[in-house]
């Protein structure tokens, strides 16, 4: 049995191709793997906040001068790096937004990127410890951004998984969707015939 962690990023609840691309995953996974279970953690409808002074006094204060906002901070960084550790599989689903990934998905990363925890520093620079799971990130995107330089969506995501360990990384485009119904219908048709190719 596998712990499979979803990552939703659209900031849609409704007509989210992101979203609709999650929902065949899921469904084409759990057909396959039925005793696998899913955890979906939802960053529009429950935000992370940014990177800022209080998660950083909460990682690096000592707990008894930790202020409550700085212990708040830490304890919910705590549950999200958890839900990473607790996974095999990650799934993260995000459109691609001025040519790059949701703020929300940037602070959620923020949050799981830790020292100690889900990397460390070593005399021969910084080593990932999430060794042995695999990610599949989803994506989005109006126009055709793969192989281009206008591209920082994928480069950025593969380094940030490759960081913490994650080395076994498959990306799912679907690409063109503002390009017109041509365009929508091929970026969405293989997306979706890679999609059926995973569980």
């Amino acid at each position: 049995m596998s712990n499979i962690l979803v990552i939703e990023s659209s900031a849609r609840q409704q007509h989210s191709v992101s979203r609709d691309l999650t929902a065949q995953f899921i469904a084409q996974w759990r057909a396959a793997h039925p005793e696998d279970r899913f955890t979906v953690r939802d960053l529009a409808l429950d935000p992370v906040p940014h990177l800022d002074a209080n998660l950083l006094g909460g990682w690096m204060s000592p707990a008894e001068q930790q202020s409550e906002a700085e212990q708040a901070a830490l304890a919910r960084s705590n549950r999200l790096t958890d839900e990473l550790l607790a996974a095999d599989v990650l799934v993260l689903a995000a459109p691609m937004y001025n040519f790059a990934i949701p703020s929300t998905l940037k602070a959620w990363l923020d949050h799981v990127l830790r020292a100690g925890l889900t990397f460390k520093y070593t005399e021969t620079g910084p080593q990932g410890l999430l060794v042995g799971k695999r990610a599949y990130v989803l994506t989005a995107r109006g126009g055709v951004y793969g192989g281009s330089g206008l591209d920082h969506q994928e480069p950025y995501l593969r380094q940030a998984l490759a960081f913490v360990g994650i080395h076994e990384v498959e990306f799912i485009h679907a690409e063109g969707l503002n390009m017109g119904a041509e365009f929508m219908e091929k970026g969405l048709a293989k997306a979706r015939a890679q999609l059926e190719q995973v569980a």
